[in-house]
């Protein structure tokens, strides 16, 4: 598939940073990309919520390169070392059609904002061939509100991060102080043409397939950021906006060499965002009061990234 045939990438407008290289020339933005379309790995996950996993997976589709750019980033290897093979329009449905084989229950984009002209013809191309189970945008929030009006036509669960509520915390991890007002008009959009993430069930026996969850990660030593966050949401959309909690922050390479975010969330600093979550009257949540499972901090240099996965039956060979 020739680069050409994507316009968008001429002049490259597609996430906030507004770069406007053209990268159907080679040339590289802030994301790291051209417009050879690079994909680190496709794999039935489990590391999601129930709601999203189910009983058979997700069908996670991880895009190379990152237009938010955290540098604690656990797909750091993808987002910021770019790692990732190029690969054909067809291979890539070849393999998403493999993974919906194996009863995925949906089709999970990870980090998808600046491969958008290549996400639109896939999924354009998968309900071309009656493949009908949901299409999901996992992004970091940092997004332009202009592209998803287009977007929620074609994709049917969004499930974007809300990482910083504080200005000068989001430009210091990852370099844009306008990230809390940016995100929050992307959710708008998100919520007002979608709803709240349905049917909304913790134990995952069933599945969602429709609607949007926010999710927020927890930083050790910046519980502050959270409790506004979790306000910022609460009084943009009340307490039935499903909402997933993570305190499965670890530190990546980066966090050392900057001497920040060094450490893990505390026990009382979790603690506290739990009361906060319930002094809200938040009804729909998933928390993790174990910091999450470290089976599922990936290394994109395997073939199976997350060890998690393979104690799940439908992964095993």
């Amino acid at each position: 598939m020739s680069p050409i045939e994507y316009p968008e990438y001429h002049h490259c407008q597609l996430c906030p940073r507004l770069c406007g290289v053209n990268r159907n020339a080679g040339e590289r933005g802030f994301c790291g990309e051209t417009a050879d379309c690079r994909i680190a790995a496709f794999v039935a996950h489990f590391g999601e919520e129930p709601c999203l996993t189910g009983t058979h997976g997700s069908g996670t589709v991880f895009f190379a390169g990152c237009s938010c750019g955290c540098f604690f980033c656990q797909n750091y290897q993808i987002s910021h070392d770019y790692q990732g093979a190029i690969i054909s329009f067809d291979e890539i449905i070849d393999k998403i059609a493999a993974l919906v084989a194996k009863g995925v229950h949906n089709i999970n984009f990870v980090t998808p904002d600046h491969w958008w002209p290549h996400i639109r013809r896939i999924c354009l191309e998968l309900r071309r061939r009656k493949i009908e189970i949901p299409f999901l945008w996992n992004s970091s929030g940092y997004c332009r509100a202009e592209l998803l009006e287009e977007q929620t036509k074609l994709i049917d669960i969004f499930l974007p991060d809300y990482k910083f509520a504080i200005p000068a915390l989001a430009r210091q991890c990852m370099g844009d102080a306008n990230y809390p007002e940016i995100a929050m008009a992307g959710l708008k959009v998100m919520v007002d043409r979608c709803g709240f993430l349905r049917p909304f069930d913790e134990t995952g026996d069933i599945v969602a397939n429709r609607g949007v969850m926010v999710r927020h990660l927890v930083l050790p030593g910046q519980v502050e950021n959270t409790m506004l966050a979790l306000d910022h949401l609460y009084h943009e959309f009340g307490p039935q906006l499903p909402i997933s909690v993570m305190s499965q922050y670890r530190p990546m390479p980066q966090c050392t060499e900057k001497n920040f975010l060094t450490g893990m969330v505390t026990e009382k600093e979790y603690a506290r965002v739990c009361k906060k979550i319930e002094e809200l009257g938040f009804s729909r949540v998933f928390i993790q009061p174990h910091c999450g499972d470290e089976s599922f901090v990936p290394d994109f240099k395997n073939d199976q990234p997350f060890q998690g996965n393979k104690n799940y039956p439908e992964n095993k060979n």
